[in-house]
């Protein structure tokens, strides 16, 4: 009878193996559970910290935006004061060219009329006139008077 009530007994002794072993697994998942929770707080406080990473480069990026637009804005307005004074000079330089070219012929019409005789190329009839005549075209003054006006950069600058 002995053998028989070591049969009986076995099946308690797997019962309880079963039930140890349902336990070691019951702990097994549990630790899992456990070790998958902390796993996936650690995955969300990365994307948490990647996507605060990704608001702060958009708040710096929109920040170089707005100083590289009122950058551009400052340049675009200078750029269009530069070219308003440069359309203003460009005027100037063609307005005293002008001039020079007029003092210049009015030059040359002296000089071709003091060669003939007379300013303006009639006789001078008139004491006052000759006077008048005289002091304009002395030989002193035609060293000054009768030269071409040239023109230089320099005069366009102002």
């Amino acid at each position: 009878m002995a053998s028989s009530s070591g049969n009986s007994s076995t099946p308690t002794q797997n019962s309880g193996s079963e039930g140890d072993l349902q336990v070691l697994m019951d702990q097994r998942k549990r630790k899992r559970m456990q070790s998958n929770r902390e796993s996936a707080r650690r995955s969300r406080m990365r994307k948490q910290k990647h996507l605060d990473d990704l608001m702060g480069q958009v708040t710096q990026l929109s920040k170089d935006n707005n100083q590289i637009l009122t950058s551009i804005n400052i340049t675009s307005q200078h750029l269009m004061n530069v070219e308003a004074e440069n359309s203003i000079l460009r005027a100037q330089v063609v307005e005293l060219s002008q001039r020079l070219e007029s003092l210049n012929g009015i030059l040359n019409f002296i000089n071709t009329t003091s060669s003939v005789g007379g300013v303006y190329g009639t006789p001078q009839n008139t004491t006052a006139a000759a006077a008048s005549a005289d002091s304009f075209m002395n030989p002193l003054n035609l060293l000054y008077h009768n030269q071409p006006i040239m023109a230089s950069a320099d005069m366009f600058h102002y």
